[in-house]
């Protein structure tokens, strides 16, 4: 079915040759956002060894009970705001990082397409007579995988949305749990 081997190799290096310059992308783009995590979970355990040696501190010299609560709510509330900028810094990094892989995966999937659409067509138009019905065959698998694609990318992304959509609500939770509990600190 291949009249042309030489045409058949170019395209099969070319594709990967693309797959391997997707990979490292996608590699550079994992690192960096690891790299990224890191930095904030380091900062983030410094700044609360800091903050809890001074918070002791601060508790120490409490000259009453009514004090020593209301340094322990203020601490509590001080220290549920910190939680919720990790968070929207982690999602930050993480709605960046998912932003910049779907980019990547996006453009990969539609180069490969174009290519192996192309291959396809100049392998049929040297198809020799009596291959009629392979080369359907080959062209509705083609077509098949494409909207097997299509429907598996619609369907990351809706799952991608309800995930994002869970975290927003689960944070907005916790920060109305916390100011409550707080508030009620505060009041004894």
């Amino acid at each position: 079915m291949f009249s042309n081997t030489q045409q058949f190799s170019n395209a099969t290096k070319a594709l990967f040759e693309n797959q391997f310059a997707s990979l490292s992308a996608l590699s550079g783009n994992v690192v960096e956002s690891v790299e990224k995590v890191v930095a904030l979970n380091m900062a983030a355990a410094k700044a609360s060894s800091e903050e809890s040696t001074a918070a002791v501190k601060q508790l120490l010299t409490a000259k009453d009970p009514q004090e020593f609560f209301a340094l322990v709510s203020a601490q509590a509330k001080m220290n549920a705001e910190k939680v919720q900028s990790y968070n929207r810094t982690l999602a930050e990094i993480a709605a960046v990082s998912k932003a910049e892989l779907s980019k990547v995966v996006e453009a990969q999937v539609s180069d490969t397409r174009d290519k192996v659409t192309a291959l396809v067509s100049d392998v049929t138009k040297n198809a020799p007579a009596g291959s009629e019905q392979a080369v359907a065959m080959l062209k509705t698998a083609i077509d098949s995988a494409n909207a097997g694609y299509e429907q598996l990318s619609k369907t990351a992304k809706q799952a991608t949305v309800t995930v994002e959509e869970n975290v927003a609500k689960a944070t907005e939770q916790f920060s109305q749990t916390v100011e409550k509990t707080t508030s009620q600190f505060a009041k004894k």
